[in-house]
């Protein structure tokens, strides 16, 4: 760790008590689950008296993240998305995360919304809701009436939630940087995870931001009557607080299971409006769980909590598209090589057996019919392979992949008769006709006449520069030896072992003061240097332990090389 990291580490003391000691505490029993014959093994046991020790390795992780708080919660709903870096067995038992939080009294959400909104407070609000309609981890939403006869609901962030989580953030950066110094968590790259994840915690925290993202997405859905989203009230909402229009109507989850038509048609908007956004702009609401879409009175499809939205560039975009089509098309070769197009392969991938399992893959989905493809199968295999494999997936696909699941678990409560894989094929056929319309190929053509112009324009300067820096002898070239400082800490300990050993033996054979048995021999033992001696003694354990660490290496003959 850092020497600058110590004011920080310091200033969280108590937070990393605690978090350690929960830690500690399961890790204890992960480890105690490894012998059923302790007698002292269930000692350890959860909030209902069961025995840590009984309960799975996923579901321990679980438990644990639920007690260290809404940071790591969400955390773990994130790590969720992500089944290559943790196995689809962790990512099911993370989806299951929920914060069971206690909401704020109604005289401190008062007292938070007279300190966003001043005047404005008792000038605007005309009626608040004293019991919230929902409560998460950071923010909980009340009903309210506006001055002018509006009903909106006011979304406040949780008192001291901030302090919080950015504490929990400090905490979070260096318990990853220790984690991947652990064998066991570096494969996951927890430090270019933790970098990837603070972000969105940080917008969460920012409702202004989320007020954005809604007025974005009313822009997209302008013109379709059937998807209608809340509109904000701009001049009351701050960084703390949200205030939006209000809209009326069940939520997915409590829709009617009788009326299969109308479960039909809503089923059909929902797939519509996410496959528009993911093929047509590239951006999607991330969070489409049945409790945050509506069915409006006239048919219409209600979206809400624009917080957590993901983004993915035109390139991971065509690749989804052309993956698609391969998967239907079976083309093994071709899906091998978009997967390592679109994933991070370590350097030692075994291409042949990436290609078995694929083609496995493709035997069991390729080839399904659409009405009985499920997608959420699907996902969870493909990431099986690429976890098997370490090969990663860019940042951007854990909202896609945690959209896609939460997408086709809310279709699943409608128990709707329709095939939502023909609706997706229909945007990727859209969309690839797209890509191949004269009007993509000329902004293509013209962006690459840009780039040329400005390589031709720039790339000549900097080659006379390059050679100028050459004639005048400026120009450095720096090398870097990989593996092999184990090789010279070992050469060098090797010599100066050696001249510990002439040294001392010098120093023996002259008999130096002071001496062992000076006067009376002992077991033929005369005039011993203790000097001499000693260092004898250490360099020879030295040149024994530089023997079992080549040893040990496999690097002790030039055969053990390949």
């Amino acid at each position: 760790m850092k020497i600058t990291a110590i004011p920080q580490l310091y200033r969280n003391l108590k937070r990393w008590r605690q978090i350690l000691q929960v830690l500690r505490r399961y890790g204890l029993a992960d480890w105690l689950s490894h012998f059923p014959s302790l007698p002292f093994r269930d000692l350890l046991k959860d909030r209902h008296g069961v025995p840590l020790t009984q309960h799975s390795r996923e579901k321990r992780v679980r438990m644990a993240l639920t007690e260290l708080g809404p940071t790591f919660i969400k955390l773990g709903q994130l790590l969720a998305a992500r089944p290559d870096l943790v196995g689809t067995a962790m990512a099911d038992e993370l989806k299951l995360l929920r914060a069971n939080v206690t909401p704020d009294a109604p005289d401190v959400v008062r007292r938070i919304l007279e300190e966003e909104l001043g005047e404005r407070f008792s000038q605007e609000i005309a009626e608040l809701q004293d019991t919230p309609l929902a409560t998460a981890s950071i923010g909980q939403v009340h009903a309210a009436e506006l001055t002018d006869g509006r009903h909106v609901v006011i979304k406040i962030q949780r008192d001291g939630i901030e302090d919080i989580i950015l504490q929990d953030l400090d905490v979070l950066t260096g318990l990853s940087q220790l984690a991947e110094h652990v064998e066991a968590f570096a494969p996951w790259g927890p430090a270019e995870m933790a970098r990837q994840i603070m972000p969105m915690l940080r917008r969460e925290l920012d409702f202004e931001r989320e007020q954005q993202n809604m007025l974005l997405f009313d822009e997209f859905f302008a013109g379709d009557a059937d998807v209608v989203l809340p509109e904000p009230v701009s001049e009351l909402c701050t960084r703390r607080v949200l205030v939006m229009t209000r809209l009326d109507g069940p939520s997915v989850a409590k829709w009617d299971e009788t009326d299969r038509d109308l479960r039909n048609a809503l089923a059909q908007q929902v797939t519509r409006c996410y496959m528009r956004m993911l093929f047509d702009h590239g951006v999607f609401h991330a969070d489409p769980h049945p409790g945050n879409l509506l069915a409006l009175p006239a048919g219409q499809l209600g979206i809400l909590d624009f917080g957590m939205v993901g983004r993915i560039d035109d390139r991971l975009r065509e690749t989804i598209e052309e993956m698609l089509f391969a998967i239907s098309a079976g083309d093994q070769a071709m899906v091998l090589r978009l997967v390592k197009r679109v994933g991070n392969p370590p350097p030692d991938l075994e291409d042949a057996a990436l290609s078995v399992d694929i083609g496995d893959y493709l035997a069991t989905y390729g080839r399904q019919g659409l009405g009985k493809f499920k997608l959420t199968s699907a996902l969870n295999d493909l990431t099986e392979i690429l976890h098997r494999h370490n090969i990663k997936l860019p940042s951007q696909s854990a909202l896609l992949l945690k959209m896609l699941v939460s997408l086709e678990g809310t279709l699943s409560t409608l128990n709707a008769q329709f095939d939502s894989m023909s609706i997706m094929r229909g945007f990727v056929r859209q969309a690839m006709a797209r890509r191949l319309s004269p009007r993509r190929r000329f902004r293509q053509a013209r962006r690459i006449y840009l780039e040329a112009e400005n390589f031709l324009e720039f790339a000549p300067d900097q080659v006379l520069g390059l050679l100028e820096q050459m004639r005048r002898g400026n120009i450095s070239l720096n090398l870097e030896h990989r593996r092999l400082s184990p090789s010279v800490n070992r050469l060098v300990l090797g010599m100066l072992a050696s001249s510990l050993f002439l040294g001392s033996s010098l120093l023996l054979a002259l008999q130096v003061p002071p001496l062992l048995f000076p006067n009376k021999p002992f077991l033929g033992i005369h005039q011993i240097s203790v000097v001499g001696a000693a260092g004898a003694a250490l360099s020879l354990m030295v040149m024994l332990r530089l023997v079992l660490a080549i040893g040990r290496s496999g690097h002790l003959t030039r055969e053990n090389d390949d």
